[in-house]
């Protein structure tokens, strides 16, 4: 099957469910702040990325780009199985600041020129996650790899041991926090 923006939006728009609603934050009454000094000390909030957007491959080497639920990595996991993609990569990515950990999911497209991201956020306290695994059987070694640096918990995963650290290697060396 030769996927589509437009399928592939549909079906991961329908796997996200609709989009979250922003919320607009509450500001002091004007005589309890002055003005200059509200505007210097409140920080400016990003505007929220919507959780399905294509991209120009150019800039980001990537054409389509979602965020999914943890409890949905595996439905998108089939997602991108039955559109024919194959899987690239699985990596991780420390938001230190925001204590969460992302797991980012690469694919390419073999009969087209088309690669697709997919992403979720888990707590850095407890970063489990589904494993993809039984839907792309190339994911063991790269969710091997991402637990064994990153510390992120591939549950149902059949062999979590290290790659390239000691087994009994009790530290992740690719979190920010890593002290050597």
């Amino acid at each position: 099957m030769k996927p589509t923006l437009e399928q592939l939006t549909a079906q991961f728009t329908a796997l996200n469910g609709p989009a979250p609603v922003a919320l607009v934050p509450t500001q002091p009454a004007a005589s309890a702040v002055p003005a200059a000094a509200a505007t210097a000390s409140a920080p400016v909030a990003a505007a929220p990325k919507p959780p399905v957007q294509t991209t120009d491959f150019a800039i980001k080497g990537y054409v389509f780009d979602a965020t999914v639920a943890p409890a949905q990595v595996v439905a998108a996991a089939a997602i991108m199985e039955r559109a024919g993609f194959g899987l690239d990569a699985v990596t991780g990515v420390d938001w230190i600041a925001q204590n969460e950990m992302e797991v980012v999911y690469d694919f390419f497209h073999p009969e087209v020129n088309f690669r697709a991201v997919y992403r979720t956020r888990v707590s850095r306290t407890t970063p489990e996650i589904p494993t993809i695994s039984p839907v792309f059987a190339g994911a063991n070694w790269h969710e091997r790899e991402t637990h064994e640096f990153f510390g992120i918990r591939f549950l149902g995963h059949p062999d979590l041991t290290p790659l390239l650290l000691p087994e009994d290697a009790t530290f992740h060396p690719l979190r920010k926090d890593y002290q050597p």
